[in-house]
């Protein structure tokens, strides 16, 4: 096994464990920051798979733009870590069989015999090309994407405004 496949599993694993621990944290921030972890691994096998330019858009946007974002309305919402119960014991059951279906095929994919393995062809693109195609093809959709994501951040300033700003503050 060369240093790459290694590099690539060592990764996979990575993510797979920071989105977990993500998921399973009662702290929004720290879910955030193990989330981050898990994109900056993503950028990684976007870069062991070949295309650098991903993985700094993947660094750049969700690693750093959105994350920014969800971390300053979560602290401006002030979401504490409550006592109840995030993932009810009804859902674990489902949660299981639909974990287990994907590790299992998982391993199917991993230990499958390699001679039956199709060879990808190789494309490369650069940046100047991905960002006309993008922005010739898919402008609206860019605008309407950017354009909800400020309407998120101005729905979470609203949230997170004091309700009585009239009342004189007990303390």
């Amino acid at each position: 096994m060369n240093i790459y496949a290694l590099l690539f599993y060592a990764t996979a694993v990575l993510i797979t464990a920071s989105t977990v621990i993500a998921i399973t944290r009662r702290q929004a921030v720290h879910s955030v920051v193990f989330l981050v972890i898990s994109f900056l691994g993503s950028a990684m096998l976007f870069y062991l798979l070949g295309s650098p330019f991903l993985a700094a858009l993947q660094v750049i946007i969700y690693a750093g733009a959105i994350m920014v974002l969800f971390l300053f309305v979560i602290m401006m919402l002030k979401v504490d870590a409550g006592e109840e119960n995030k993932f009810p014991r009804r859902f674990w059951g489902p949660a299981i069989l639909v974990g287990l279906f994907f590790f299992s095929g998982a391993c199917v994919s991993v230990l499958s015999d390699p001679s039956i393995a199709v060879p990808l062809k190789l494309e490369m693109v650069t940046p100047k090309e991905f960002g006309r195609f993008v922005f010739e093809q898919y402008w609206l959709a860019i605008e309407l994407i950017s354009l909800l994501l400020f309407l998120g951040l101005v729905a979470g300033i609203h949230l997170g405004r004091d309700k009585g700003r009239g009342e004189e503050d007990p303390e």
